[in-house]
C-alpha cells in the first residue's frame, strides 16, 4: 500500500488538487486528506487512490532502504 507522504508527493508532482484526486478515485476530498495525514483507511480506498495517481502518471517506489517514494513515469 501507499503512505500518506507518497500520496502527497504524487499529488504535488502531478500538480493535482485534493478534489482532482478525489474525483479520479471516486472518493470524497475529505478521504484524500485523511489518507495524506496517515489516518486509517480501507485497503480498497487506498487502492483506488493509488490507481488514480498511477493513471495520472506517477510510479510508486517501494521501501528499499532509502524510504518509500514517488517518481513521474516516463
Amino acid at each position: 500500500m501507499i503512505t500518506g507522504a507518497q500520496a502527497r508527493m504524487a499529488r504535488a508532482a502531478l500538480r493535482l488538487g485534493v478534489r482532482d484526486v478525489a474525483e479520479a478515485a471516486k472518493v470524497s476530498p475529505a478521504t484524500v486528506t485523511r489518507i495524506e495525514a496517515d489516518k486509517p483507511a480501507n485497503a480498497s480506498t487506498l487502492a483506488a487512490i493509488r490507481a488514480a495517481l498511477e493513471s495520472a502518471g506517477v510510479e510508486f517506489i517501494a521501501e528499499n532502504g532509502g524510504g518509500p517514494g514517488v517518481r513521474l513515469r516516463k
